[in-house]
């Protein structure tokens, strides 16, 4: 049984649309890094605590993430209001960031955890184009207050240097080959008679 310990929704999709059947398990933790702790690490950190949190029977993986923004070496993590929403991508416009994911996925034998980093660089956007983000698309639930899939995404980036998924939430690419070469967890295909032709 694969286990996704996320209630994020664009984690669900995206591990959905590669083919996978799994169960979500939301892990209690307390989402803040040792002291000093280097803002690279701290995702990967995040995601192994988030996996650790959730009990792992025989047969069954589990799969962990967090991303954290950073801009200028501080990291900005999910808004707490959609004032500090709108501060936060005000500080973005113009600007190129960096996005860390990190991956933590365990069964009863063994743990593999890593990071991907992506620059993602946005346009100047307006005031007014910030407000109706933060008005119609809630980003609460989201570090540096934005999802590149949406609205945001389409009118403010100008660039990325990396993965599309990870600053989504989830290397899916990464996750499918770990998860098939060192797990045993295949995705479930559907070949029928075309391999033949």
């Amino acid at each position: 049984m694969l286990i996704l310990a996320s209630q994020s929704p664009r984690r669900q999709q995206l591990l959905t649309q590669a083919g996978y059947d799994f169960e979500i398990r939301i892990p209690d933790v307390d989402e803040t890094a040792p002291e000093g702790m280097a803002v690279e690490k701290v995702a990967e950190f995040l995601a192994r605590k988030k996996a650790d949190a959730i009990p792992v029977l025989a047969g069954n993986t589990i799969v962990a993430a967090d991303t954290i923004v950073l801009l200028d070496g501080e990291m900005l993590g999910k808004p707490t209001d959609a004032v500090e929403a709108v501060r936060m991508l005000r500080r973005l416009s113009g600007k190129t960031h960096t996005v860390a994911t990190g991956v933590c996925i365990r069964n009863v034998e063994k743990v593999e955890s890593f990071t991907v980093l992506s620059e993602v660089t946005f346009r100047e956007i307006s005031q007014e184009q910030i407000v109706h983000y933060v008005s119609t698309q809630p980003p609460l639930d989201k570090a540096g207050s934005y999802a590149i899939h949406e609205w945001i995404g389409l009118i403010a980036i100008e660039r990325i240097n990396g993965d599309y998924y990870s600053v989504m939430g989830l290397p899916i690419g990464e996750v499918v080959k770990i998860l098939s070469r060192d797990f045993g967890v295949a995705l479930a295909l559907q070949t029928g008679n075309l391999c033949s032709a």
